[in-house]
C-alpha cells in the first residue's frame, strides 16, 4: 500500500518548489514545464483523495471512525490548499470582492470611455425633445388658459431653468476636472500614484477610465463623458440640481395636460373610437412622453442630487465617503473617533463649494450662470485641525 500524501509532502507542494526530472538521453528538464507540474499536482491530489485502498479483506482498518478521520483531514487539506491560493495577512472581504469583480471593473474601464459620447448625445436628444414639446404643446395651452401673471411666471421660471441647465451641462462636459502638475518638484503630496508614478496631492485619486490623476476626484460621470473633480464639481452639482428642478417644473405644469391626454388615449380603444385629428393624437402622445420622462428623471436624478448635497454638507466627495467610512470603522475598534479634516461646518462647506464670499454671490454665482473658478488650487487644503489627528487621503 502506497502511503497517502502527508503534511510534509503537501507543504513541499504548496511552497511552489520546482520538481525537476531528467528524461531521455538528452537530459531534458521538465521541471520548468507547467504541463508537467500540473500533471504532478493532479497525481498527488488523486493519491490523497483515496483515504484508504481496497484489499481483498475489505477496507483497510475496517473502522468507520478511521474513514471519518481521514475525510476530515482531507477537508482540512483542501481548505489549506484553497487558502494558499489567495490568503495572506492583508486579505479581507474587500480584497476578495475586488478580485471577484475585477472582470467587471475591466469592462467598465474600457467600455465606459467609448459609450460616454453616446450618453452625452442621449442627454442632448432627450433634453431637446422636452424643450420642443413644451414649446409646441404646453406653452400654447398656458397662453390661452392661464391669467397674465401666471403666464409671465411660467415664461420666466421655465427659461431661467433652461438657461441654467444648458450652461452648467456645457461647462461640466467641457471643463477639465483638474490635474496635478507634473513639471514641478515641490508639489505637496501624501503618496505616489501606483499607475502614474507621480506625486499625488491630498484628495487626489486616479481615474482608471481617463487614466490620469484627478484633483479632488468625486467620480467619473458617463453622462458627462468627463471626470468630476475640483474644477468642474460645482458645474456638475448645479446641473443635477437645476435639471431636477426643471423636470419637477415640467411634470407639475403639464399634469392636467397629461391627465387629459391619458383619458383621450384610453377612449381611443372604445367602439366606435372618438374622432381625433392626427395633430391631436400626436399631441396626446407627446404630452404623455413628456410627463413620464420628466417625472422619472426627477425621481432618479433627485435622489442623486440629494446624495451629493449630503456629501457636500459633510465636506467630502464620493471617493472620500468610502475611505472615511473604513477609516472611522478602524479607529472605532481602537476606541478613537475619526474627524474629517476638510469639514468646516455645513454652511462654510457650501460657501467653499460655490465660491460664495459675499451675500451678493448667492445671486450672481449660484442663482445665475457664473464661470468663476473654485476656491483654492486643488493641491493644498485648509484643515480644521493639526496633522497629528487621523486624516483620510
Amino acid at each position: 500500500m502506497k502511503p497517502c500524501l502527508d503534511h510534509s509532502t503537501l507543504q513541499f507542494f504548496l511552497t511552489g518548489r520546482v520538481f525537476r526530472r531528467r528524461v531521455g538521453s538528452g537530459g531534458m528538464r521538465l521541471g520548468s514545464s507547467w504541463r508537467w507540474q500540473l500533471s504532478r499536482a493532479m497525481k498527488l491530489a488523486l493519491r490523497w483523495c483515496r483515504p484508504c485502498r481496497l484489499q481483498k479483506g475489505g477496507w483497510v482498518g475496517g473502522s468507520k471512525g478511521l474513514i471519518g478521520h481521514r475525510l476530515s483531514k482531507l477537508w482540512m487539506y483542501i481548505k489549506l490548499l484553497l487558502r494558499s491560493l489567495y490568503y495572506n495577512s492583508l486579505t479581507n472581504s474587500d480584497t476578495l470582492l475586488d478580485c471577484a469583480f475585477e472582470p467587471v471593473y475591466w469592462i467598465v474601464d474600457n467600455v465606459t470611455h467609448y459609450f460616454g459620447v453616446v450618453f452625452v448625445c442621449l442627454v442632448v436628444l432627450l433634453t431637446s425633445s422636452v424643450v420642443i414639446i413644451v414649446y409646441l404643446f404646453v406653452l400654447p395651452t398656458i397662453f390661452t388658459t392661464y391669467p397674465m401673471h401666471w403666464t409671465a411666471w411660467h415664461l420666466c421660471c421655465g427659461h431661467w431653468l433652461l438657461i441654467l441647465v444648458v450652461f452648467h451641462y456645457y461647462k461640466a462636459t467641457t471643463t477639465t476636472p483638474g490635474y496635478p502638475p507634473k513639471d514641478k518638484c515641490d508639489v505637496p503630496s501624501v503618496s505616489i500614484c501606483k499607475k502614474c508614478i507621480t506625486p499625488k496631492p491630498p484628495r487626489t485619486h486616479h481615474c482608471s477610465i481617463c487614466n490620469v490623476c484627478i484633483l479632488k476626484m468625486d467620480h467619473h460621470c458617463p453622462w458627462l463623458n468627463n471626470c468630476v473633480g475640483h474644477m468642474n464639481h460645482r458645474y456638475f452639482f448645479s446641473f443635477c440640481l437645476y435639471m431636477t428642478l426643471g423636470c419637477i417644473y415640467c411634470s407639475i405644469s403639464s399634469r392636467n395636460l397629461f391627465l387629459e391626454a391619458y383619458n383621450a388615449i384610453e377612449t381611443s380603444f372604445q367602439t366606435p373610437p372618438p374622432d381625433h385629428s392626427p395633430r391631436e393624437s400626436v399631441a396626446y402622445k407627446c404630452i404623455i412622453f413628456l410627463w413620464v420622462l420628466t417625472s422619472s428623471v426627477a425621481v432618479a436624478l433627485g435622489g442623486l442630487t440629494l446624495w451629493h448635497a449630503k456629501l457636500i454638507s459633510r465636506g467630502e466627495t464620493s471617493v472620500e465617503r468610502h475611505i472615511n467610512r473604513k477609516e472611522a470603522r478602524r479607529l472605532r475598534e481602537k476606541g478613537k473617533v475619526f474627524r474629517n479634516p476638510y469639514h468646516h461646518g455645513r454652511l462654510n462647506n457650501w460657501k467653499l463649494f460655490f465660491g460664495v464670499e459675499t451675500r451678493s454671490h448667492w445671486l450672481t454665482r449660484v442663482l445665475l450662470p457664473s464661470s468663476h473658478l473654485p476656491s483654492g488650487d486643488g493641491i493644498t487644503w485648509d484643515c480644521t485641525f493639526t496633522r497629528s489627528d487621523p486624516v483620510a487621503i
